[in-house]
């Protein structure tokens, strides 16, 4: 899949061209408004905002953390196993500062992260704060045409770029929960 960036400021339009692009197949979930504006993102009803702590880089930095944690967790370990003090007193000083240290460690990448901007929505920050709105649209190949024609239909929607989309799969499984619960659980 491929992810399209497009540039607003009228949520109005975005909403009719998001219901243009469910009508030609796209799914909901292949759908994002990226804003600062969550309040109004939500008063319109067929936009899909992207959600909070996704719009953050908590992942990215919580993963960091656990391989940093990691690493002093092993190094403290090393320390003992080199310094030969657990024969003399005990490895539990040891078994405990390693745990400690990964999970303060880990807990420091997701604090970190929490605070920076996701990487892939970093570009967009002087446009965020100019009151813009940023709409994304994730496609398959076989769905590029549809772009296309919302590109030429939509001239004022400015081309923001392109970049690496959610996997199909996860894609795929959101639209099949939606499925389920609307349709089992009306």
């Amino acid at each position: 899949m491929k992810r399209h960036y497009f540039i607003s400021d009228d949520l109005d339009d975005l909403e009719r061209i998001e219901e243009e692009l469910e009508r030609r197949g796209l799914n909901k979930p292949q759908i994002h408004v990226l804003s600062k504006d969550d309040v109004a993102v939500a008063r319109h009803k067929h936009l899909h905002s992207i959600e909070a702590v996704l719009k953050q880089d908590v992942v990215h930095g919580t993963l960091v953390g656990t391989l940093f944690g990691l690493l002093a967790a092993i190094l403290v370990l090393a320390i003992g196993y080199v310094s030969k003090l657990p024969e003399t007193y005990t490895w539990m000083p040891f078994y405990f500062l390693s745990i400690v240290m990964f999970g303060f460690i880990t807990w420091s990448g997701g604090f970190y992260g929490i605070q920076t901007p996701h990487k892939d929505f970093r570009r967009f920050k002087k446009d965020l704060n100019d009151g813009k709105h940023v709409f994304i649209v994730d496609v398959d190949p076989t769905q590029e045409d549809v772009i296309k024609q919302m590109q030429a239909e939509h001239p004022h929607l400015s081309d923001a770029g392109i970049g690496a989309a959610t996997p199909r799969w996860i894609v795929m499984g959101q639209q099949s929960f939606k499925d389920i619960t609307t349709t089992t659980f009306p």
